[in-house]
Formats: structure tokens, sequence, C-alpha cells
């Protein structure tokens, strides 16, 4: 095991700068298309080590990333807020070795501090429960409480902005479905709309950076859906446009954002929904590369940030009374970043790639240079890695009412074998997440297996004996597993945080286990007492 760990971190390290998709430091900085070539980091529920995150930025800047977006959330020290702090959050000193690390490589640490959604990780406290918008949805601050949130994000803002020397400051502004809920928020809707609700606070916010002497950036889908009060923003405030692989006008126009004279930043997906512990939609990634870079080009954006969400950011909240909230849970738990080096290389390449990457040429190239696989090899590898990207919901094959959860176990099943079948001559590490993650994948499929049977009609207490036994066998194929995302992921985060994935990612297996098993007991004894 210490073998396996000592090559993980090697692996996760290093960057072979002799390959032939590799993309140089300095070829991105003389791309004069983009500005901004960067990548988010999402901390909110794998809080990377220190040392993790220094060798991830280093490897960063060797594929010529020259911009980091800090998702820093609860993770954060802040000082004078020091409730919202969590128990892995960085020092100080950290903080300022990391950013002094990244001046060094030449990349700008641009910190995110929410603002209006995506607020759980402080509203859940007792302390902030006047600037909720909804006291059982707590993701939204209030925006009509302007002086409790004006001296609140003045003291947020301002600490991170003392910590970073960049030029922008992120104030999010995202996903805020709770717009008008409140009875003072639903009072102003009616009699001045919602899109001077929502300019009215950000323009507070933009005001707290650019008294800073920041530039404010944001997520651009709110906004956009509610464009008619954007000019009350500050004219420099940058607009990021986040796209997955959808219709550019999913959220709005754009184009309602650049006549008004702003600039904007596109925000492809390396991990995002319906990514979880159990699938990784692969193929949507490599081709949200493929299309949106070039598309950002030719419609004139000034820069690119990789987005990369370990969660959701939607959370299950769990309640000591019918307001304090005791702990909230995530709903969506997604693979570590250690296993997706493959799409950040992508994501480099589609720079030189004006016209689009060649998606399999790249695949072909990467899986030759790092794992020693000829065409055919690595063609099978990829053919098995984007599988049948299918979520199973309550027992049914989610968007495929053609295929049943036993055709899409078998099909991974197939993609399983193949991918360990393939023996890596080199970074056997970095091939071993995708091991793993098939891996995964199948355990879990397995037990949807289970569990559609358990919920069917024909379920009855003579089956409790092969259902356990099935059970069984899914939990001990869950103990490597364990094992292995420790071993493989040790480097990266704490042994807490690992904890908790392994034990999430296996919790349902176990309740069911222990429910039926305790049920087959009842029965046995009856049976003997009979």
């Amino acid at each position: 095991m210490k073998t396996i760990k000592l090559r993980t971190i090697l692996a996760f390290i290093l960057l072979t700068m002799s390959s032939s998709f590799a993309i140089s430091q300095t070829n991105i900085n003389k791309n004069e298309d983009f500005k901004v070539v960067g990548f988010h980091l999402d901390l909110r529920i794998q809080v990377m080590k220190p040392d993790a995150l220094k060798d991830f930025a280093s490897e960063l800047a060797s594929f010529g990333i020259n911009t980091l977006l800090m998702e820093w959330e609860a993770t954060f020290p802040f000082e004078t807020h020091p409730i919202i702090s969590n128990k892995y959050a960085y020092t100080k000193d950290e903080i300022d070795e990391f950013i002094s690390h990244c001046e060094k490589l030449n990349i700008d640490v641009i910190p995110l501090q929410q603002s209006l959604g995506h607020m759980e990780y402080i509203l859940r406290h007792a302390r902030y429960a006047d600037q909720r918008e909804d006291h059982k949805e707590v993701s939204q601050i209030c925006p009509l409480e302007p002086e409790l949130n004006k001296e609140l994000l003045t003291d947020l803002i301002t600490e991170m902005a003392e910590a970073h020397p960049s030029e922008y400051f992120h104030i999010g502004g995202d996903e805020a479905y709770l717009l008008g809920h409140c009875d003072k928020c639903r009072e102003k809707v009616e009699k001045e709309g919602i899109a001077k609700l929502i300019a009215d606070h950000l323009k507070m916010v933009c005001d707290i950076v650019v008294s800073l002497d920041k530039i404010p950036v944001l997520w651009s889908d709110i906004a956009t859906t509610y464009p008619e009060e954007l000019s009350l923003l500050p004219k420099e405030t940058v607009f990021m446009v986040w796209n997955y692989g959808w219709a550019l006008d999913r959220f709005g126009d754009p184009e309602e954002i650049t006549k008004r004279g702003f600039d904007i930043w596109g925000a492809p997906a390396l991990r995002s929904s319906p990514d979880n512990f159990y699938l990784t939609c692969w193929d949507k990634h490599i081709r949200n590369i493929r299309d949106f870079i070039p598309m950002c080009r030719d419609v004139g954006y000034k820069g690119v940030i990789m987005t990369s969400w370990s969660t959701s950011g939607e959370y299950s909240t769990v309640f000591e009374d019918k307001q304090t909230i005791t702990d909230l849970i995530p709903i969506r738990n997604v693979y570590p970043i250690s296993g997706f080096r493959i799409l950040v290389a992508a994501y480099a390449q589609s720079f030189d790639d004006t016209e689009g990457l060649d998606i399999e040429n790249f695949i072909v190239s990467y899986c030759n240079e790092r794992f020693g696989l000829d065409k055919k090899q690595s063609l099978q590898f990829w053919k098995a890695l984007k599988g049948m990207p299918y979520q199973v919901i309550d027992g049914r094959v989610e968007n495929n009412n053609e295929l049943t959860v036993a055709m899409l176990l078998d099909s991974a099943r197939q993609d399983q074998k193949t991918i360990h079948k393939l023996m890596p001559l080199k970074n056997q590490d970095e091939f071993a997440h995708f091991k793993l993650m098939s891996d995964i994948r199948e355990n879990y499929l397995s037990f949807k297996q289970v569990e559609v049977l358990v919920n069917s009609r024909e379920f009855n207490k003579e089956m409790l004996p092969e259902v356990l036994s099935s059970l069984e066998s899914i939990l001990e194929k869950d103990k490597s597993i364990k094992t292995r995302f420790t071993d493989l992921n040790s480097y990266l985060l704490y042994s807490g945080q690992i904890e908790e994935e392994n034990q999430t990612r296996i919790k349902r297996v176990q309740l069911l286990y222990d429910r039926l098993l305790k049920q087959d007991k009842y029965d046995n004894n009856v049976s003997e007492k009979l």
C-alpha cells in the first residue's frame, strides 16, 4: 500500500512535458483570444490538503492555466465571522503560502464569495437567521435586509480581498431560485419587478468590491434571466456565462450583457450534474470542451474558466426543531478531482485546436503517452469509460425507457471488464482511478437491481435469504473499494473526509441490509419457537 500511495502522489504532481498533446504555459499566455484561461476549484465538500492544493496548481500551470477561481466557502479562515469557518478550514498562513506559490507560477488567484444564493454555510447559523429568505430552505440571503447584508458582506469580502492580490473578485450570484419568496421581497417584486430586486442587491455587493479597488465578477444565469436593470451595475463588472452543453440562451440571451457594455468569460464544466459517485458523464464533458470553447472565441468572450463541482450545492437539512439547523447533508457527491486529469488535459488542448478539440485523436494521443496503450486499446478504453451514462431513479433508468436496470448493469460489467483487462505500462495510479470508478458503478448498479426486486409486488419474505446474500456480496466488494479509494485519495483529502465519503457511498446499501436482516432474524426466531 505504501508503494501505491507514493506512486499516487507522483502521478498527481507530475506532468509529462514531452506529450504530443501537452500545452505549454507559453502557448496559452500568447493566446490573444483569451486574457483569462482558468480553472475553478470547489472546496465545499472536498477540501484539498495544503500540499496537494499547491501541487495541483503547479500541474495546472504546466498545462498553461493562468487563473484559479477559488470557491473557498467555509474553508476560508474568517476572523470577523469565525462561526462560518468549518473544521477543514485553512489557516491564514496556509492561504498566504498558497497564493504566494501561485504567484510564482504566474497564476492569478481570484476569490469567490457567495452573496445571494448558495449561502447555506453562512445562513445555517443563528447569527444570520434574520437574513434568510426562507427558514426551511436556507440557501439564499434576503435582498431586502440591506443593512445587515452590507455589514456581513463588507466584512467577508474585505477579508478575502486583503488576502488575494488579484484585481478580480467573484461575488457568485447564481441559482437564486427563492427570489421574491418572503413577504417583503414579494411586495417589492409586485411593485418594481424581480429585475429591480436583483439589481439593487447585486449593485450593493459590486459597490463593495469596487470600493476595494477590485473588479466584480459574477455568474450570469440570474442576471440574464432578468436583465432589465443590469445597467445599474458598475461598468467594469464581468459576467461568467456557464454552459455545460445546452442552448446558449438557456438562462436568457448573453447578448443582453454585451449590448450593455459588459465583458463576458465562458465557463464549461469538468464535473457537473448529474455526475455523482456512481456516474461520470465523460462524453458530455469532453463534448462541452470541444463545442463551447470555440464558441467563446467566436463571440468574443475575454476569458474561459473550467468549472469543477464536487457537489450540486443543494443540501438536505437536518433540523433540531422547526428552525434550528443541526446539519446540512450534500445531495450529490462526486468522485474527487484526482480522477479527472484526462479532462484537464483535454481542456488545455482545446485552446490549440481552434476549430474544436478532435476528441478521438486526443484520446488516442493521451492514452498512448500516459499509459502506453495503442490506438485500438485507447479507443476500447474510451468506449468503456463513457459507457451508458444513465442514472437510476426510483427503479427506472432515467431518460431511456427502453433500458432496464438489469441491462444497464450488464453493460457496466462489460465496461468494467474492458477497463480491468487493459494493462497500462506507466502512470498505473492514474489509471487505477478509472478502474475504481468502474467498480463503484458496477457495485452501485448491483444494488439498484436488488432495490428493484425488493420494491416489486412480487417481493415476499421467502426471498429474504437470497436478497440478503446479494447485499452481503455488495457490502463485501465495498470493503475493497473503500481501501482503494482511501489509498488513491489520501494525499488529496483529509482522512475524516475520506471516511465521510466512504460511508455516504454505501449508506443506502447498509440501511437496507440492516432493515431486512432484522426481519429475517425475527422470522427465524419465530420459526424456531414454533
